[in-house]
């Protein structure tokens, strides 16, 4: 194989986001493994050009259509493709001219995208849970059906993955997503009913996202990520289990049914999952800070406080009733953390919108890919009238 076709050309969905930011770093600092060929952004139309003018894609999407002439203005005397419009994002996922997709568009937006790329046999690095969240049945039976690998970008998932490699053959008791407690660990509902976005936003272990964020002081991203576990690691819901890790050394772990546990461990920092997925199945070298053993004081579990943050108890329930429960959680929650961001709802409303929305919503128990759209759409329908959006 020569150098050039052995550069694994990367199409990145949502490339202006947290996510995507850090994968081009990762990817410029290994120039002679990874090319980028697709970047696409929602509205972020400054970003996704520097972007484009440094890495050179093939094609790029805004997705905010009205950003469309500034785009193409400002990389007409480039090489680059510039499409625009939601649409664009699924017509250019089905063009055969990359070789994995990570998929880190947020929230539901990136669903059909990344369908797209499954239906033409991509193999998926997947940032956005929302997408199993909303369909794992039908994204998983299809990756099954393309020979599709789903390689999990969420740092919980990456590290059962990768506890995973060489025990094909073995059962899983269970798996044990941890938490860091997010800024609010210990809190109680006295003290979170003043809580303000720029509170919310300083979390205390990780550089991520708005949304993510978020969800992490909710608990809602755990809840999330249960979901996705169920459809990653074809599992039962009894076999997930999360705990509260306020140091995020360990950053989950796996039993298997001898009893014996493996956990993958690290600093938390997103570019090591992020490159562990663009790279799999060869580890590759890099210059990140390494885990000292020596300065570690003592690494600490506890149970979850579902009581207080009952957006994961609202999770826990939709994983155990299943059907379109998932979906319709998942889009009340994008509308109420959209609020909530935006001032006009308090920290401990956004539950209570999500738990009014799964009440109301007519539950289908195995719902078909429209029906899980229209579900969707509902949701976010009637949550953004309770808030009066």
């Amino acid at each position: 194989m020569s150098k050039e076709q052995s550069i694994r050309r990367i199409a990145l969905f949502g490339s202006t986001g947290s996510i995507g930011t850090q994968a081009l770093e990762v990817i410029a600092a290994n120039a002679d493994k990874f090319s980028v060929e697709i970047l696409t952004a929602h509205s972020n139309e400054e970003l996704l050009i520097e972007q484009a003018l440094k890495f050179k894609p093939n094609m790029v999407v805004i997705a905010d259509d009205k950003k469309y002439l500034k785009v193409k203005e400002a990389l007409a005397t480039s090489d680059t493709k510039v499409f625009a419009g939601e649409k664009a994002l699924e017509e250019v996922a089905a063009i055969d001219c990359y070789d994995l997709m990570l998929a880190a568009i947020v929230g539901y937006a990136g669903l059909r995208p990344t369908l797209q790329a499954i239906n033409i046999g991509k193999p998926i690095a997947l940032a956005n849970k929302e997408t199993l969240v909303v369909a794992g049945d039908i994204i998983m039976r299809k990756a099954v059906e393309n020979r599709v690998p789903i390689i999990p970008v969420d740092s919980e998932h990456s590290a059962i993955f990768q506890c995973l490699v060489g025990e094909t053959r073995n059962k899983i008791e269970k798996v044990i997503l941890t938490a860091s407690g997010g800024p609010f660990l210990g809190r109680k509902p006295n003290y979170l009913v003043n809580v303000k976005r720029e509170h919310a936003l300083q979390h205390p272990n990780w550089n991520m996202g708005a949304k993510i964020t978020i969800d992490s002081a909710t608990l809602m991203n755990k809840g999330l990520e249960m979901i996705e576990a169920k459809w990653l690691f074809n599992l039962q819901p009894e076999q997930i289990r999360v705990l509260v890790h306020p140091q995020s050394i360990i950053h989950s772990m796996v039993q298997f049914e001898d009893g014996s546990i493996k956990a993958q461990m690290g600093l938390p920092d997103m570019k090591l999952p992020i490159q562990y997925a663009l790279s799999f199945p060869k580890r590759i070298p890099n210059q990140f800070p390494r885990y000292d053993f020596k300065k570690v004081n003592t690494l600490t579990f506890e149970e979850p406080d579902i009581r207080t943050f009952r957006n994961l108890s609202l999770a826990i329930d939709a994983l155990n009733k299943g059907g379109n429960l998932p979906s319709v959680m998942n889009a009340a929650n994008e509308i109420a953390v959209y609020a909530f961001l935006k001032n006009r709802i308090n920290f401990l409303d956004m539950t209570d919108v999500v738990e009014k929305t799964m009440q109301k919503i007519p539950f289908i128990d195995k719902p078909t890919l429209e029906e899980y759209f229209e579900s969707d759409g509902e949701a976010r329908t009637f949550a953004a009238d309770l808030i009066k959006l």
